[in-house]
């Protein structure tokens, strides 16, 4: 199904966006930090893709979130800081497919396994100021 570059739609985008990552929250401290940075990643990529179709572009494709974050960045002053906030997510593991299969780990670890470290809190706190600063530059369309 074509997307339609609109405003509408792209409020519609953020507010899925949102709900993934209320979902991501109500992950925090239940022993599946993937689960956070998997729910993160969704509502990210929702996100940014809400800002891409506000301009009144149709949503060419998949450019990975870093794309998507270093095109907009790129054409839209306002949203200086986006790459480095959407790289250091990345940096800490969120991904959508490292959080969900084995595959892209060493044998014998699982996604469940990957992340033991990650601070939860602090990827929902940069998670949550990324989707405001697309909120806020959606709603100046």
């Amino acid at each position: 199904m074509a997307l339609t570059p609109s405003v509408p739609e792209a409020l519609r985008w953020l507010c899925q966006a949102t709900s993934d990552l209320q979902a991501a929250h109500n992950d925090i401290r239940h022993c599946c930090p993937n689960w956070v940075l998997f729910k993160v990643h969704q509502a990210l990529e929702k996100a940014l893709v809400a800002a891409v179709l506000c301009r009144g572009e149709a949503f060419a494709g998949h450019r990975g979130l870093i794309g998507m974050a270093q095109r907009l960045e790129a054409e839209e002053p306002e949203l200086r800081g986006l790459v480095l906030d959407v790289q250091w997510l990345c940096d800490c593991g969120m991904d959508g497919k490292a959080t969900q299969y084995p595959s892209y780990h060493p044998f014998p670890m699982t996604p469940s396994e990957a992340f033991p470290t990650v601070d939860e809190e602090e990827v929902l706190k940069r998670a949550q100021k990324v989707l405001v600063t697309l909120k806020d530059h959606v709603g100046r369309k």
